[in-house]
């Protein structure tokens, strides 16, 4: 079937194009666009909305196997697309990891029966995330893992790193770092500074991951491999990637929609979702995070979809585990926030959004140039709505930010040709 989008504002970095316009789908690919007519096409008007490559969360958790009772392959590929995101890249602390060829060929198998967003695996880096030796990397990626990570547990042997590192780097496929010193972190549960004093909390000082970034910058420059640093959260850590772009290492990162507009203020009330590690930071490092956008320093913007059962989170703030979801809300925190606060010009959140994670991946997505895949998304940068954790298609409630009112939300979604969201609902399959 044909599919003719008309009218609508066409936004693809990939092509440093920004225009109004049609766009005609054919045969699950981007045929043409420009200004368009066709006789036998379903049309989608598109008039006042912004059309672009579907997004591309490139940090998702989904839990599966071991606790689908917090997410799903499939429930956490439905809220993606809900989310407006077409691809999401998941990360392998699941129960068993995912650290095999059999499991990247369960988590993709798991994924077409899904008929959702695609989901891509990212494989562990050592053998059950424990730190003590390699995974099985070479057969996971050739089974179709798009990196390695052993994010939530920082790989602390330097000699380990280096060899996960010089082993990648044979596919040319990034080490996804979740950058933490243990030894620094503790047992702490928020950042360290004022208010951690006040409200009697363990504190996790920020050289807990700049320490560690410098460390795995000094290691990738050593091999010449690639490394993305997960979720960084301090202006020292910006610093350093800073420098180490500079000298040409190759070095990408990602920051989360929470680590740009919640501060360790509010810890306050004690509200267990807002209990994320790396942790919220004081106001001085959401500045630094900002203003390194507005640089380009930073490469991504990824959810770092964290979900958790609700009676895990419903208990004392020290026994809570640390992660929230963010699917859902990533759009709309980001539109809000950077886009109408004027952070970003929206072409640039697009691309943090699609075009740049999906390169940093290697995957065939976030763009619109012909030929390639139909994964488009429409969103309404204008819309007003108010976040409402019941509705979502996410299994988990933990999200920080129920009742707050954001500008900008998803319209439709478009998987390989497919009308996947449309109108704030799932289509279901026939």
């Amino acid at each position: 079937m044909k599919i003719l989008i008309k009218n609508g504002r066409i936004v693809d970095p990939s092509q440093n194009l920004d225009e109004e316009g049609d766009l005609l789908i054919e045969n699950e690919t981007i045929a043409e666009i420009g200004s368009l007519s066709v006789g036998d096409a379903h049309v989608i008007d598109a008039r006042g909305l912004v059309v672009c490559p579907g997004l591309v969360d490139m940090h998702v958790h989904l839990r599966e196997p071991g606790r689908e009772d917090e997410e799903t392959i499939e429930t956490g590929a439905r809220a993606a697309i809900a989310g407006g995101f077409t691809s999401i890249a998941c990360m392998p602390n699941t129960q068993p990891p995912i650290e095999s060829e059999e499991g990247t060929r369960f988590v993709l198998a798991k994924a077409r029966q899904a008929r959702a967003a695609k989901v891509f695996p990212i494989a562990a880096a050592t053998g059950g995330l424990k730190g003590e030796m390699l995974a099985e990397i070479g057969s996971a990626i050739r089974a179709g893992a798009v990196g390695i990570s052993d994010d939530g547990f920082p790989i602390e042997s330097p000699a380990l790193m280096r060899r996960a590192l010089e082993y990648v780097a044979m596919f040319d496929r990034p080490v996804m770092s979740h950058c933490e010193d243990k030894s620094l972190s503790g047992k702490g549960m928020m950042h360290e500074g004022l208010m951690s004093t006040l409200l009697g909390m363990g504190g996790i000082p920020p050289q807990a991951e700049s320490i560690s970034v410098a460390r795995d910058l000094m290691l990738t420059e050593l091999t010449r491999s690639r490394l993305h640093v997960c979720h960084v959260s301090t202006c020292e850590s910006i610093e350093l990637i800073h420098r180490a772009k500079a000298k040409g290492i190759r070095i990408t990162c990602e920051v989360t929609p929470h680590h740009l507009v919640l501060t360790d203020e509010h810890l306050k009330d004690f509200d267990t979702n807002m209990k994320v590690n790396p942790p919220l930071r004081s106001k001085e490092h959401i500045i630094c995070l900002r203003q390194a956008l507005r640089e380009g320093l930073i490469d991504a913007i990824a959810s770092d979809h964290a979900p958790h059962a609700p009676e895990e989170k419903d208990q004392e703030f020290a026994l809570a585990p640390f992660g929230m979801i963010g699917l859902e809300t990533t759009l709309g925190i980001a539109c809000t926030y950077l886009y109408h606060e004027a952070i970003i010009p929206l072409a640039s959140l697009i691309a943090l959004l699609s075009s740049r994670p999906a390169r940093i991946l290697k995957i065939d997505a976030g763009t619109l140039r012909k030929g390639s895949p139909a994964d488009i998304t429409i969103f309404d940068p204008d819309y007003e709505w108010v976040v409402d954790p019941s509705k979502f298609y996410s299994k988990s409630r933990n999200c920080p930010f129920s009742g707050w009112k954001l500008k900008g939300r998803v319209i439709s979604v478009i998987v390989d040709g497919r009308v996947l969201f449309r109108d704030g609902q799932i289509m279901e399959e026939e």
